[in-house]
């Protein structure tokens, strides 16, 4: 019985352990994984990540900015045609992006950048999103067949430490613990 309070809580480490550790290192594409927008405009987090993804990009870690998120019920804009706009704006030139804006979580997020990635010949992903949320988007890419490294938003407003970090990262040792099985063929 001891084993399973043991295993959360190493997932739990491992999640605090990538959003403080986590290195940007060179890749053929940046992945920012979309968050809330309003009418067009990105919600604090999302101007985070993409402000993330924009200095990755200026510093040459990838030639290429993936977009990723759709919309909920009642929106005229997907996060991901947000952020492009977001960037067309701090000139990244349109031929350097690329998106996907039908998924509404990571894994639909993922899945939809190995599809428009299918045939491009990108085989390394920087993900760009909450340092929390990086593990679990490293191993969903990996899943995909993708190598893939985190680079955690550094103007985030959920702070480091905070009781909503906190929670954030209770949510996503549970989606890991959630996911792995799926990986290894569990079901």
């Amino acid at each position: 019985m001891l084993l399973i309070p043991v295993s959360i809580m190493l997932v739990g480490g491992a999640v605090l352990w990538e959003a403080r550790n986590g290195e940007a290192q060179a890749a053929d594409a940046i992945v920012v994984l979309g968050a809330a927008q309003y009418n067009g405009r990105p919600s604090e987090v999302f101007q985070a990540r993409l402000d993330q993804a924009l200095t990755l990009y200026q510093e040459g870690y990838a030639p290429l900015i993936v977009l990723t998120g759709g919309k909920q019920p009642g929106d005229t804009y997907t996060e991901a045609e947000t952020g492009e706009q977001y960037l067309l704006d701090r000139g990244v030139p349109a031929s350097a992006i690329r998106f996907e804006n039908e998924g509404r979580d990571t894994w639909q997020s993922m899945r939809g950048v190995a599809d428009v990635l299918e045939g491009s010949g990108v085989e390394s992903l920087l993900i760009v999103s909450d340092g929390f949320h990086l593990l679990r988007s490293e191993l969903m890419a990996r899943e995909l067949g993708f190598t893939a490294h985190g680079s955690a938003s550094a103007a985030s407003p959920i702070d480091p430490w905070s009781g909503a970090e906190f929670s954030y990262v209770i949510r996503e040792t549970g989606g890991i613990i959630a996911f792995v099985p799926t990986m290894v063929g569990i079901s």
